[in-house]
């Protein structure tokens, strides 16, 4: 009997067969049998030939593969280099570039790139959901921080707006959440002003919740809002007792890590989907009361293949543009 895979190895090894990379995706999408996708028939048959089934029914597109309704569909690349391109991103902490799965796995840049944004798409559909933060008790820090080049790149005009009006130009702005000894949540915002902040923890965070945050104005009333909100001020300290935002510090660190590191440049348009997939690593860490294996990690992934479709047009935002 063939083990499934635990280790990158492993899995290079075992996906190198068709059959096993149709059988891994088979009983994660059809975990009861295989339905057709277009009429939800179970009367279908298998052709060996092609790995393909036949739907007995008689409407358009009665044939069917694995990938139809997936991330990999209407994709000329095989299942083995996708699956280990979706390992790679599923586990690698800092990220993994498309020029490296353009070379590790013999595909152009381009496709790559397409390649992991889709996979991207599947890792916020594994983050997607859950209800609130906080409640019962539970500690939620909040934090924003800034995307982009560092002041030494900027032009001159930039650097000097940024230093009159003290506002980070050409920088994306993003918010983070963070409950203790759980998830964290993070999304781009268009500005740290009081009312777009208190609308996201409003959005994530149960009223009652214990919240910390540093000292910035934006943050203030947030105790009239229903929170037992604490403040920390970096320009004295960075903890105080049980007070501190240093969780979301640290999930800012493994961001920019990867994205000065591993992606280089990031454009705003994108940025969500680079934040997605950092949240999905995060979350599903090996910890004491999570005790993953890049195995598990990868399967979770795995399983929220289905109902996602990204094109090329749309993930370019090219999507109505006609081409001559």
């Amino acid at each position: 009997m063939v083990h499934e895979p635990k280790t990158l190895q492993q899995a290079i090894q075992y996906f190198t067969d068709p059959q096993n990379c149709l059988d891994y995706l088979v009983a994660r999408r059809w975990p009861d049998g295989v339905v057709c996708p277009t009429c939800g028939s179970e009367n279908v048959a298998f052709v060996p030939s092609r790995r393909v089934w036949q739907c007995k029914t008689r409407h358009a597109k009665c044939q069917f593969s694995v990938k139809v309704g997936t991330i990999f569909e209407d994709s000329a690349i095989p299942l083995d280099k996708w699956l280990a391109a979706m390992w790679m991103i599923a586990n690698c902490k800092n990220g993994v570039s498309s020029w490296e799965i353009h070379r590790a796995l013999g595909v152009t840049q381009k496709s790559a790139w397409f390649m992991l944004q889709r996979i991207r798409l599947a890792l916020q559909a594994a983050i997607s959901g859950g209800g609130k933060l906080g409640g019962n008790g539970r500690e939620v820090e909040v934090d924003e921080t800034f995307i982009g080049g560092a002041a030494r790149f900027m032009s001159r005009e930039r650097y000097n707006r940024t230093v009159k009006n003290r506002r980070m130009y050409g920088k994306t702005i993003v918010a983070g959440l963070l409950e203790r000894g759980g998830i964290v949540r993070a999304t781009v915002t268009g500005s740290r002003r009081k009312k777009p902040l208190h609308e996201i923890i409003a959005d994530n965070v149960e009223p009652g919740t214990d919240v910390y945050t540093d000292k910035f104005r934006s943050y203030d009333d947030l105790s009239q809002a229903g929170y037992k909100h604490q403040v920390i001020d970096h320009a004295e300290r960075y903890v105080d007792g049980k007070v501190h935002t240093n969780g979301m510090e640290n999930f800012w660190s493994c961001l920019k890590r990867g994205l000065k590191g591993t992606y280089i440049s990031v454009e705003p348009f994108h940025l969500f989907r680079y934040l997605d997939e950092q949240v999905f690593r995060y979350n599903n860490r090996a910890t004491t009361n999570n005790p993953m294996n890049d195995g598990d990690r990868f399967d979770l992934a795995v399983s929220h293949i289905v109902g996602k479709r990204l094109t090329y047009a749309e993930v370019t935002g090219k999507v109505g543009e006609t081409t001559a």
